[in-house]
């Protein structure tokens, strides 16, 4: 009876131990992470011009876009080249300074259409690339709310650690999973829902470096569809260059 016990009480001890050992502090991994992909602090007060070019599956340019970044001063510019034409959006802070199509102040409403260029549209892709080039390091921006915990689970086919991460109203509605290499902290893949229920949303597979002006980045991300797994487009980071 006694040794009964002795192999019970050893294998609950062998479970809690294997339970403790997949959970770690989420705010003890993401500072792993950033020191990882920024190791020097810079991105903070940085300034830097990445270009990101996307493609849709089939190997067809989609955008090519420069983003020009001085995150001290709070200025941005967008330049994106698309259907042989160049839009090219200046911000202070999230006030749009100026917009110009083929180096055009003035244009169409159809070409207004067609090149989404109203204050809104230019903003939201500006906060698109701001946002996802700057991962992990905007995890710490103000009204993000990470999970205290991080727990072990499988992504891509491989053991990762997954931080999960919400939004202040008003900051940001979708919930988001970042998943993170066990041995290095490196930011392998990403996830949102727009409904954790419905689980709707998209995941990205992140594969290869590209460092510059003190970064290391993700090199490409390959977006797919959470509700069926379509692949539909990547995005892959060609440089960091001084901006």
């Amino acid at each position: 009876m006694k040794t009964e016990l002795s192999l019970l009480t050893a294998l609950f001890l062998a479970i809690s131990t294997d339970s403790q050992a997949a959970l770690r502090p989420a705010s003890e991994l993401l500072t792993c992470s950033i020191d990882y992909h920024d190791p020097q602090g810079r991105w903070q007060t940085g300034t830097f011009k990445i270009t990101d070019v996307s493609r849709q599956p089939d190997g067809t340019i989609g955008r090519r876009t420069i983003l020009h970044i001085d995150n001290a001063k709070g200025r941005f510019s967008v330049e994106t080249h698309v259907d042989g034409r160049v839009v090219l959006a200046t911000f202070s802070g999230d006030h749009l300074n100026e917009v110009r199509l083929g180096g055009k102040t003035e244009f169409s409403a159809e070409e207004a259409r067609r090149f989404q260029l109203t204050a809104p549209q230019l903003l939201t892709r500006r906060n698109f690339f701001l946002y996802l080039l700057g991962l992990p390091m905007k995890l710490r921006d103000p009204g993000t709310h990470l999970d205290p915990v991080a727990r072990e689970t499988v992504f891509q086919g491989s053991t990762v650690y997954e931080l999960r991460v919400t939004y202040e109203q008003g900051v940001g509605n979708d919930t988001w999973y970042f998943y993170l290499s066990p041995e290095t902290c490196a930011l392998v893949g990403h996830r949102f829902h727009h409904d954790d229920h419905a689980r709707d949303g998209e995941y990205t597979f992140v594969s290869g470096e590209v460092a510059g002006q003190g970064l290391r980045l993700p090199r490409v991300k390959k977006w797919h569809r959470n509700q069926d797994d379509e692949w539909f487009i990547t995005h892959t980071v060609e440089s960091i260059d001084p901006r």
